[in-house]
């Protein structure tokens, strides 16, 4: 059998995995890269300080990762059903098998999985990708499926989120993750500056970023569920329905988010009611004990401190004075 541009001809396209891919593994490597660089250098902090050290790194980190590793990942919002489908066209061959559909920023997932995996003399086990982002064309994506003849579940669902479909799924998925991912990149800006802030003795600053970068995931969740209110197409197989709900990535964008409105909220706060406790956790607490007594030390020398002092010696008279 002869490759076709490195890919097995029945197959020109390579098939993506539902939840992680290439993109998602590199953001994880790098962020995993800063946080092991990190635990090596930990060691060098003295006392409570190397605590608050690593509490504060790590749950930036992981606010960071999070932010940039939803953005690749395909589980938003997913769905599965076991259904009685047929399994090729113009065949009246069935086959049951688990359908599941996986809904991401830049595209969809289509999932086929056989029960048992081998029926119909094939192994029925397929996860096809379909993405709608600036640079890929979905229809192309769906047309492509078509000439490579791919099992007709896959094709069913893929086809209600074509262009050319009365659901308009693909318009309001298209619009709405774009806005999302857009929201979540500026949620990524403003967390930095709020570590760049948290560097510097401005620390109630750095905390109303991380009020801002908590708002900016709350506000890109909102942008993705609008689509819910109004979607109204049903997937059907026979007299099974493919209900969707919130994935994985979206229960976890609230979590962070909601941590980072927290954070930044717990901030402001000790900024104007404990502020030595705020400095202390940040490594910025001065020890004006410590100051005072470095300013007050004096170099006193050992021998004049010993040395007892001489009486003063009488004065000469002028010996023509009477």
């Amino acid at each position: 059998m002869t490759l076709f541009n490195g890919v097995y001809p029945f197959y020109p396209q390579q098939r993506k995995a539902f939840v992680f891919d290439i993109g998602t593994i590199i953001v994880i490597v790098v962020f995993l890269t800063f946080a092991c660089t990190f635990l090596l250098i930990i060691p060098g902090i003295r006392g409570r300080a190397r605590l608050y050290w690593t509490l504060r790194v790590l749950l930036s980190l992981l606010m960071g990762v999070v932010i940039v590793t939803v953005q690749f990942t395909g589980d938003w919002e997913t769905g599965w059903v076991t259904a009685n489908t047929s399994y090729k066209s113009f065949s009246r061959a069935l086959v049951s098998a688990d359908i599941g559909l996986h809904i991401g920023l830049a595209g969809v997932n289509v999932t086929l999985r056989g029960n048992p995996v081998n029926q119909v003399n094939e192994t029925i086990n397929y996860n096809e990708y379909f993405s709608w982002s600036f640079d890929a064309n979905y229809d192309h994506s769906y047309s492509e499926g078509l000439e490579r003849g791919l099992p007709s579940p896959i094709l069913y669902v893929a086809e209600k989120f074509t262009t050319q479909s009365p659901c308009d799924a693909h318009r309001q998925y298209r619009i709405s993750g774009h806005y999302t991912s857009a929201t979540l990149w500026v949620a990524f800006c403003t967390w930095l500056i709020s570590n760049m802030l948290f560097s510097m003795p401005v620390l109630v600053y750095g905390g109303y970023m991380l009020v801002v970068t908590g708002t900016f995931m709350i506000f890109s969740l909102l942008s993705f569920s609008t689509v819910r209110n109004t979607l109204v197409c049903p997937i059907q197989f026979g007299s099974t329905t493919l209900h969707t709900n919130y994935g994985g990535s979206f229960w976890l964008t609230l979590a962070i988010g909601l941590l980072c409105f927290m954070a930044g909220i717990t901030v402001v706060a000790l900024h104007y009611f404990n502020l030595d406790l705020l400095k202390t956790f940040f490594d910025l607490h001065d020890d004006k004990a410590d100051e005072q007594q470095e300013m007050t030390e004096v170099y006193v020398n050992p021998h004049v401190m010993n040395k007892e002092p001489s009486a003063p010696r009488p004065s000469k008279l002028n010996p023509n004075s009477d």
